[in-house]
């Protein structure tokens, strides 16, 4: 019995185009908030951010530094594909947080609201990159090789490494405002962890 051919799921260039230009604006959106409320994240990006307030370096230059020794381990263990693309969204992130403030400003903003906002908006950003293979690099790589690797979910190594460095941020901002950048965190690791899925989700 002859049976027909299953339509390939995989994503085309247009689709991975649109999936990094979305998840780059996004997440630069969600760190010029980020940065106007004074908060820390997680991930490489909390890294830079931590930097660049300890320095008074423009996060966008120190972003993209930060993120370079990562790019041997996703090509040894992701390929070439997806170091490109990885490579692509992060150029375009630490352009875009140095552009976009000429454009979008912030007035004011409760600390909750812009928590929860902060991590709605970046974690959509990261599952849209991470469902088009790609990734805001850093830690991101590494998090998404163990899924791959062992079955653990990307959302929770995230969650692992932010916890450490949140435990360093509480030495260059007041508690309050780690507090409220903590949840922002959960809240961007929760929408990766419930959403970012191999067994639930094609594509």
């Amino acid at each position: 019995m002859e049976t027909t051919p299953q339509k390939s799921n995989r994503h085309n260039l247009t689709d991975d185009a649109q999936a990094i230009a979305y998840g780059s604006f996004m997440a630069s959106v969600g760190v010029l908030l980020l940065t106007h409320l004074g908060f820390v994240t997680g991930q490489t990006a909390g890294l830079a951010i931590l930097i660049s307030y300890a320095t008074g370096w423009g996060f966008g230059p120190v972003f993209f530094v930060v993120n370079l020794p990562f790019y041997w381990l996703g090509y040894k263990r992701l390929g070439l594909r997806f170091v490109v693309k990885s490579f692509i969204a992060v150029a375009l992130l630490s352009l875009l947080v140095g552009w976009l403030p000429a454009f979008l400003q912030f007035g004011a903003v409760h600390p909750a609201v812009g928590a929860v906002l902060i991590g709605c908006m970046t974690g959509s950003a990261l599952l849209a990159l991470f469902r088009h293979g790609a990734s805001l690099g850093g830690i991101g790589i590494v998090a998404l090789y163990l899924q791959d690797a062992t079955g653990f979910r990307a959302g929770w190594t995230q969650l692992i490494f932010d916890a450490c460095l949140f435990a360093v941020a509480l030495s260059l901002r007041d508690w309050q405002a780690v507090a409220w950048s903590a949840l922002g965190a959960l809240v961007l690791n929760l929408v990766i962890a419930i959403n970012h899925r191999r067994d639930r989700y094609i594509a």
